[in-house]
């Protein structure tokens, strides 16, 4: 049984008088539902569930009218003996709301009758195709909280690690002290893992019961073909070739040594014109992230990014491997990558920040000086390097040699290292990543 992040948020919502409707919006099979069907059976004596995408006749309960008691009647004569609604004590689920439309619009009534908890999810929730069909969307009377993947904390839990051993790491940070050699090397091996395969649940579950990477890399090449399937199903008929071609580019667009995305590399004569709105499908639909460039390295980013200039990541490191070569995550696992390895240790990064709720930004600039990532961290703009062996930061050293013109005074080198400090890097193992929470 998997821990989430999420169980802690929902029950602060929980716990929050006169709450909104709450909408959990995430990836498809990023464990949305059952880690909401948890929370539901532990913390109310009756729970309600309706999935809009297994059982597409229950979208005729809200097709008439959105009266709070007629929906009662409605879903009572669906679900049957089993559907018992009590005030304060029932939770009802909306699974898959996007198939529903009406469902949206009624949580404006749910908030205004105050009798039931309504929690949803929604995996497409804010693409195109699914706003045009929208009716009303419940401005003010919905709570909206993302959910990705697990991320390497939660992969760590999955494996037993206990918190002792995470506590210790935070101590290791705080302090700039090493990690001790032995939980150094199982960190390491873990990382590696994770790279492997991500934080999809019913992958890390997988991996946790067979340790077979075949059958990890199975589950996971049918997760980005269902993604695939989204897009054939789901965007509007002019948009769906260039959606997949755009979603099929990414590894080659990380592969080149200016990451910087180029839609020429989609397909010749491709430009932003006709395939920025496929693009932002994609990103909207949960699974990649764009990482801007900026004009400058000050605070705050979002102020200073150029949003003509990104980078692409996938959301899921496990995912983004998937599309991979086979053999890829033997070489991953024992260390033999060349070249693209870098890519691969960037999305990772990417992985992690991201799942934390970072905007991702990098910088870079025509004189050939770049940097990996740019952070808030402790209330101040740090550069993030991502090495994956011990190869140079010429351009962070260049930026922190004139604070005068960047602004920067710190930089923190991720990599095949322990915890150190020289001047002003900060040199932390490439595991410590998902510990830089701190704004």
């Amino acid at each position: 049984m998997l821990n989430r992040k999420i169980e802690k948020t929902l029950l602060e919502w929980k716990d929050l008088p006169n709450h909104n409707p709450l909408i959990i919006k995430g990836c498809r099979q990023c464990g949305k539902t059952y880690s909401v069907l948890k929370f539901a059976h532990k913390h109310y004596k009756h729970v309600i569930y309706i999935n809009f995408f297994e059982n597409p006749a229950y979208i005729s309960i809200f097709n008439g009218s959105l009266k709070i008691d007629d929906l009662i009647l409605y879903m009572s004569a669906a679900l049957g003996s089993k559907a018992v609604f009590e005030e304060k004590h029932t939770c009802i689920i909306l699974d898959e709301i996007q198939e529903c439309p009406n469902a949206r619009t009624s949580l404006k009534f749910f908030k205004q009758d105050g009798r039931f908890d309504v929690i949803c999810t929604g995996s497409l929730l804010g693409v195109n195709g699914y706003k045009e069909r929208t009716m009303s969307i419940p401005v003010g009377y919905e709570t909206i909280i993302n959910m990705f993947p697990l991320d390497f904390e939660e992969f760590l839990w999955a494996n037993n690690i206990p918190e002792s051993v995470i506590d210790n790491l935070k101590e290791c940070l705080s302090t700039c002290t090493a990690v001790h050699d032995l939980i150094h090397e199982r960190m390491n091996e873990l990382l590696l893992q994770y790279t492997v395969v991500g934080g999809m649940p019913a992958v890390v579950n997988e991996f946790i019961a067979s340790h077979q990477i075949n059958n990890v890399l199975q589950l996971q090449r049918d997760i980005v073909n269902g993604y695939g399937d989204d897009m054939v199903k789901y965007a509007d008929k002019s948009n769906k070739s260039k959606i997949r071609e755009c979603f099929y580019s990414i590894p080659k667009q990380l592969g080149k040594e200016n990451k910087k995305f180029q839609y020429s590399i989609i397909k010749k004569g491709a430009s932003s014109v006709k395939y920025e709105g496929s693009l932002q499908w994609i990103e909207d639909a949960g699974i990649i992230r764009r990482c801007y460039n900026l004009n400058i390295t000050e605070l705050p980013l979002d102020g200073n990014a150029d949003k003509n200039i990104f980078k692409v990541y996938m959301a899921d490191i496990g995912l983004f491997v998937s599309m991979l070569e086979d053999g890829t995550q033997y070489d991953i696992l024992k260390g033999n990558l060349l070249g693209y390895k870098g890519a691969i240790f960037e999305n990772l990064v990417a992985d992690f920040f991201g799942k934390m709720g970072r905007k991702l930004y990098y910088f870079h600039k025509d004189s050939g000086l770049e940097v990996d990532f740019v952070i808030r961290y402790k209330g101040e703009c740090i550069l993030v390097e991502c090495k994956s062996n011990s190869g140079n930061i010429k351009s962070t050293k260049t930026v922190l040699k004139h604070p005068e013109k960047y602004h920067v005074y710190n930089a923190i080198k991720l990599g095949n290292y322990n915890v150190g400090k020289s001047g002003n890097i900060t040199t932390l193992p490439l595991y410590m990543g998902f510990l830089l929470i701190e704004r």
